[in-house]
């Protein structure tokens, strides 16, 4: 595992904690040497102590196995920055404002990329104050589409769709700028408005 615990994130965050090698060592029951060795890349941690390590630390395991600790930098949390993680397993559909380390079903989710819409047709009809959304798409229970998103600057709208059923939902139309598709064949698709 070349993204395996590294001595350097460990010193990194046992440093910024103020605590001695001596300290973390008591707190998760190891030797100072143990840690001495894990920072200096003469060893790593047994797969036992990751979750009582990352406690220890301040973070969480797949923090820590991620090499490192995450920060909330998108302070001011605007919706259009927002990406979209799909499970494989078990079909959540996740959304995180800012940057994220998501984790569902015990899998590290990637980011979906949205390319723009050609191929899965997403049409936008204005009904008063709503937009009718379709997509041109089979709804089979081998190839469907699994969600469709509104979003603006300010929120989101998620509309769960299933198998057999139909690619439409209706959504506020205020203040949305894009309109998201997920093929869960071939991934996310948008529009912007």
């Amino acid at each position: 595992m070349d993204r395996y615990v590294t001595g350097a994130v460990i010193r990194r965050l046992r440093e910024n904690k103020r605590m001695t090698q001596q300290a973390l060592a008591a707190e998760i029951h190891v030797s100072d040497k143990a840690v001495s060795k894990w920072e200096t890349g003469q060893g790593f941690p047994d797969i036992s102590l990751l979750e009582p390590l990352a406690g220890a630390l301040g973070i969480s395991v797949i923090e820590l196995l991620n090499g490192e600790d995450i920060q909330n930098r998108n302070r001011s949390s605007n919706m259009l920055k927002g990406k979209f993680y799909v499970c494989p397993v078990c079909g959540n559909v996740i959304h995180s404002v800012g940057e994220a380390l998501v984790s569902c079903c015990g899998i590290t989710l990637p980011v979906l990329e949205p390319e723009e819409s050609e191929s899965h047709g997403i049409h936008a009809e204005v009904s008063e104050d709503e937009y009718y959304v379709t997509v041109d798409h089979p709804m089979t229970r081998e190839h469907y589409i699994s969600f469709l998103a509104a979003v603006s600057d300010q929120r989101i709208q998620l509309e769960k769709l299933y198998p057999e059923g139909n690619a439409e939902a209706r959504f506020s139309i205020r203040r949305v700028k894009f309109l998201y598709a997920y093929c869960n064949r071939h991934g996310l698709f948008r529009i912007r408005l």
